[in-house]
């Protein structure tokens, strides 16, 4: 909001030299302003910082990017954020109906409370987010009002998003706070895509009649077995078309599957009264229950474990990413727009990590911090011969 006789450094080289900062690991504002003065002029031309009147690059005092992230649409930043993830996370959409059952592009829809801010309300704000099962790029970005929860704002997070990419053919799954009426009705008629939820006591209904199936009778028709982080996990998975019942009480429904997970881990503890440990094997076991709208043709046994097991890409591989390497919760940037643009950047980096073939966040981030040629590639952009 500013003449434009007063202009000196455009919208788009601001953003990109913010975007390469939180690439570099910078996890504040002071941070980030810090890192985008210090940049080296290859960097500046890259991403098209503008020239003094002596020629020399010259990028924007800290002051001018704290104003624009007072005063930037959020929202609007988050959406073109998530367009440009989507163009190259989504793949071609799966026309329906499928010849033979195929794990198809998958979407989870889970919240985050951005604990370090403070609304005008004074309350936390707390962003609802749509992100890729394959990518793990969040691809579209809500705020949720101080009123309401999560579950009313599913629906308009997803209509935005379809106006921006199809969700036709597609899978949406969400946790069991989801698990609506409404919202199976808005996946597969107004959508055209397909869902898998989580089935809890917050459907008592619904989950009594899931429950009560004779699933001893079933058999077990899917089994994974992992190792990592100590401990040795199998999963097993059994699955029956949705009986009458069930159709009855949800809508779309065509399959319910019951997914077991046992743990065995060893933990060293102490004897009581006494300083000497002994190792302990300790056993735990989660059950499951889950609905969805793909009948036996669309997806098999593997294909709906794989569903479920892919939702907590959004947990594990975006907001445990901004919580521990970017430390979004102790970030001390706090009101007006300025935590989501923050929240947003932090996305868009992880996003473009992930899209450039890199695993390994924190890892790649030490990397770029000294590599501006990386950090460049990253951002797709091509380094130019430039003088100081």
């Amino acid at each position: 909001p500013r003449d434009r006789r007063g202009i000196r450094h455009s919208l788009a080289s601001i953003l990109a030299m913010c975007t390469a900062a939180v690439l570099c690991g910078c996890s504040s504002l002071e941070d980030v302003t810090a890192r985008v003065s210090a940049a080296g002029p290859e960097v500046l031309a890259a991403l098209g910082c503008r020239r003094s009147a002596l020629g020399a690059l010259t990028p924007p005092h800290p002051d001018t990017i704290v104003r624009v992230f007072t005063d930037l649409g959020a929202r609007q930043l988050a959406d073109h954020a998530g367009a440009c993830l989507a163009r190259s996370a989504l793949p071609a959409p799966a026309a329906f109906p499928v010849a033979a059952p195929a794990q198809l592009p998958a979407i989870a829809v889970d919240g985050k409370a951005v604990r370090g801010a403070a609304g005008a309300d004074g309350l936390v704000p707390y962003l609802l987010a749509a992100a890729t099962h394959r990518e793990c790029a969040v691809i579209a970005e809500r705020l949720i009002g101080p009123k309401t929860s999560e579950v009313p704002e599913l629906a308009p997070l997803l209509r935005d998003l379809n106006e921006r990419v199809p969700l036709a053919g597609h899978v949406i799954t969400v946790d069991a706070g989801h698990t609506v009426r409404a919202r199976a009705t808005l996946i597969c008629e107004d959508l055209l895509a397909r869902y898998v939820m989580t089935v809890k006591g917050s459907t008592p209904g619904l989950f009594s009649a899931i429950d009560a199936l004779d699933w001893a009778a079933v058999p077990v028709s899917h089994q994974a077995t992992g190792t990592g982080h100590g401990r040795t996990e199998k999963r097993t998975t059994r699955v029956m078309d949705a009986p009458e019942q069930v159709r009855a009480l949800f809508p779309h429904a065509r399959q319910v599957f019951l997914i077991e997970r046992c743990v065995t881990r060893k933990v060293r503890r102490r004897k009581k009264n006494s300083r000497k440990y002994k190792t302990v094997t300790v056993r735990s076991a989660v059950a499951a229950l889950c609905i969805t709208s793909l009948s036996a043709r669309e997806a098999a046994p593997e294909h709906l474990a794989g569903y479920v097991r892919g939702h907590w890409c959004i947990e594990n591989k975006i907001h445990w990413v901004r919580d521990v390497t970017f430390r979004e919760d102790a970030s001390r940037v706090r009101t007006a727009s300025r935590p989501r643009v923050m929240a947003t950047l932090r996305n868009l980096a992880i996003g473009l990590i992930r899209r450039a073939g890199h695993t390994k966040i924190a890892a790649t981030i030490r990397k770029i911090k000294y590599d501006p040629h990386l950090l460049l590639a990253i951002l797709s952009l091509h380094p130019t011969c430039e003088n100081p």
